[in-house]
């Protein structure tokens, strides 16, 4: 699949998938396919966030003027904002903060560092009852009656942000119930700090169901085809997100999310593992190479060029890297890399951002929510819920009652 902004090679061997699997998936297809574009275009329906037509409170203005903005959220409610972040970070200009874990340090060298009432929080929990969201959020004792510079967004029921937004009169702004955490980024959760980052929303969000149409149709039949198989045969247990470009870094960790918490069921699941290269090369490539052959691999790379070359000192013999760009050496790396995996039969996809733009991030958002949903649906296993996180969350506030 190749477009202007993005192109995925797969590199699964014939025989990892059977005839008689594919004849068979290739007759559900139609059927998942129409069943995706029922949910699309159903308001109540999780991927309805992928339509055109999805809408959200745009009544930021007020806030605009702020030049710093703290994001307080888990998982999914901040994962897309700072894959976001991540991505545009060199042209983005006002300073971000995100508190995305229970961590005390932090916590006292932003109080120490910044002075409260000039920064914009916005505070980000499905449930309005995150136990850490809430945590944190009340570790800053920011919450104030009529305060100015907090966003509120959750669900619009009988829960904690909620109902603090009515009695304190703070600024709220619905998350549709319907749309999980994990697949909100391109929801409430995502473009509104989106916004105050000064990315274009409405490009981030233009042709994500490129890869539903019929030029792109038979790509995506065939590598639902292999993901499917290789998920359901048990034979591979680990995913490593292979990453040549910082850039992308975070974009991962919402991706490692989604496919953890949507397919890690019925004894089934990837085991999601980020690996920054070529750092990795001098620590897990044996392993990767030489190891069990239970993994799959997704290489990503952003394309760009490095303006910093080497210099080597002419008192020395000339090297083959003298005046080589950065970027040159990364590219050598990551080709060497995949001509051995191909040599030894080792399945991997390649993932090309061709330019750092809001239609690419978009589209690799849209796609992996695409796909993790039809390999979901595909194996019977529902990928919208997670009963197992579920029952953690209820045994710790039963603790802390």
């Amino acid at each position: 699949m190749k477009n202007k902004n993005l192109e995925i090679i797969n590199n699964f061997h014939q025989e990892i998938v059977k005839n008689n699997i594919k004849k068979k998936f290739f007759r559900n297809f139609s059927v998942l396919m129409s069943n995706l574009r029922v949910d699309l275009n159903s308001y109540n329906k999780t991927l309805n966030v992928l339509n055109k037509k999805f809408t959200f409170d745009r009544k930021l203005k007020k806030f605009k003027n702020y030049k710093i903005i703290a994001v307080i959220g888990m998982g999914g409610s901040i994962l897309g904002a700072e894959a976001i972040y991540n991505f545009f970070q060199k042209k983005i200009k006002k300073k971000f903060y995100f508190f995305d874990d229970v961590n005390e340090t932090k916590i006292l060298e932003f109080k120490k560092k910044e002075k409260l009432s000039n920064v914009l929080f916005i505070i980000i929990s499905k449930s309005g009852n995150t136990i850490e969201t809430l945590a944190n959020t009340f570790s800053l004792n920011i919450i104030k009656k009529n305060s100015k510079n907090i966003i509120l967004i959750s669900e619009k029921n009988n829960n904690y942000l909620y109902n603090l937004s009515k009695k304190l009169n703070i600024f709220f702004i619905e998350h549709k119930s319907f749309v999980g955490g994990r697949y909100s980024v391109l929801s409430e959760t995502g473009i509104i700090p989106a916004y105050f980052m000064g990315i274009n929303t409405t490009r981030l969000r233009s042709n994500l169901l490129e890869f539903l149409n019929d030029k792109n149709r038979l790509f995506l039949k065939n590598s639902l085809s292999y993901i499917t198989n290789i998920f359901n045969s048990k034979k591979y247990n680990s995913l490593i997100l292979l990453n040549y470009s910082p850039e992308l870094e975070k974009f991962l960790f919402w991706c490692q999310q989604l496919i953890a918490e949507s397919l890690g069921k019925n004894n089934k699941g990837f085991l999601p593992v980020i690996s920054n290269a070529p750092k990795d090369h001098h620590s897990l490539l044996q392993l990767y190479l030489d190891g069990p052959k239970d993994k799959i691999f997704y290489i990503f790379s952003v394309a760009e060029k490095f303006r910093v070359k080497t210099k080597f000192t002419k008192s020395l013999k000339k090297n083959y890297l003298d005046k080589k760009s950065l970027s040159t050496i990364k590219n050598a790396q990551r080709e060497s890399l995949k001509s051995v995996l191909l040599k030894k039969k080792i399945p991997f996809r390649e993932f090309k951002i061709k330019k750092i733009d809001e239609n690419s991030l978009g589209q690799l958002f849209s796609y992996f929510i695409l796909e993790t949903v039809s390999v979901g649906n595909l194996s019977k296993i529902n990928p919208y819920d997670q009963p197992a996180v579920e029952e953690v969350k209820v045994n710790t506030k039963k603790l802390l009652k």
